[in-house]
């Protein structure tokens, strides 16, 4: 891609990711994930209603008056995206491409996070590890990462979820939240989730097409998979084929629920040609709510 479109496309997206980022998510992100704990911030004069057990005593006598301790939440945390750059992203159907999701997805969540002074690394994927950006802090650091995202073309088409789990156990020592974005068209991965699961504190964004749920009457037509490139011939008119192919969707999205709800993993489906705003808020506030009932 010429450097001046690339220019172009990854400013298109800071403007309407920063803005959702800015104005929808900074603070559902904030209270949906842990910081690291309480540190001191400063003493203020004891207020009615305040605990007396954090009374600083040694600024109270010397004062002559009540003075308390105040904390912050310790905020900076690591945030690491396992982001699938395989042939099935360049799939899409109604409104954009599987990839453009995961683009602004991205875009998003990494905006979200260095306003909240968390790093952001990243680990792109297919059947190989194709790029590691290790985690960093800062504006010229996201835009970098965005700018691979549109840019970064894949030397392999296939995916290996399980590959990339290993990978980003093995170089990510530090316990992170971590969001896996893919559309999942792998398999024998669920040992190496639940091993990631164990160290890090993982969410599930998975991507799909309407297409890859229901296929219309719209007689026979060839389907080439992405990845393989492989072509078959099917008949769509098969009132029995059509309902086929929506059972395996089906079985396949609770067999992904049932694995993610054993191995403690939040997970969110997301639609190319629906709004991912709702999902995510929603995704963000049960997190939330369970913090606070625990």
């Amino acid at each position: 891609m010429e450097t001046q479109e690339l220019l172009k496309k990854v400013r298109k997206i800071e403007i309407k990711t920063r803005g959702l980022s800015n104005q929808i998510f900074s603070g559902e992100y904030h209270s949906a994930f842990k910081g690291r704990g309480m540190a001191f911030s400063e003493v203020r004069e004891y207020m009615a209603g305040d605990d007396i057990r954090s009374i600083d005593w040694n600024v109270t006598s010397r004062f002559n008056h009540p003075y308390v301790k105040v904390f912050e939440e310790e905020r900076e945390l690591t945030v690491m995206l396992l982001v699938d750059i395989s042939g099935s992203g360049e799939f899409g159907t109604q409104q954009q491409f599987k990839r453009e999701m995961i683009t602004e997805l991205c875009a998003v969540l990494s905006f979200s996070a260095i306003k909240n002074n968390d790093m952001v690394g990243v680990i792109f994927f297919s059947s190989k590890i194709e790029k590691f950006i290790p985690p960093k802090k800062g504006k010229s650091h996201i835009l970098r990462i965005i700018r691979e995202l549109i840019d970064l073309q894949p030397t392999e088409k296939g995916t290996d979820i399980a590959m990339a789990l290993r990978y980003f156990t093995n170089v990510i020592k530090k316990r992170s939240i971590s969001f896996i974005i893919s559309d999942f068209m792998s398999s024998n991965y669920s040992d190496a989730f639940e091993i990631a699961a164990r160290k890090h504190d993982m969410i599930a964004l998975k991507i799909f097409d309407e297409r890859e749920q229901h296929i219309p009457n719209i007689g026979i037509i060839q389907i080439v998979d992405p990845e393989t490139g492989k072509t078959l011939t099917v008949d769509t008119s098969s009132v029995d084929l059509r309902n086929s192919y929506s059972q395996h969707f089906t079985n396949a999205n609770k067999e992904f629920s049932n694995l993610t709800a054993k191995c403690g993993i939040d997970f969110v489906n997301l639609r190319t040609n629906q709004n991912y705003i709702q999902p995510l808020m929603n995704l963000f506030k049960q997190r939330e709510k369970g913090r606070r009932s625990v």
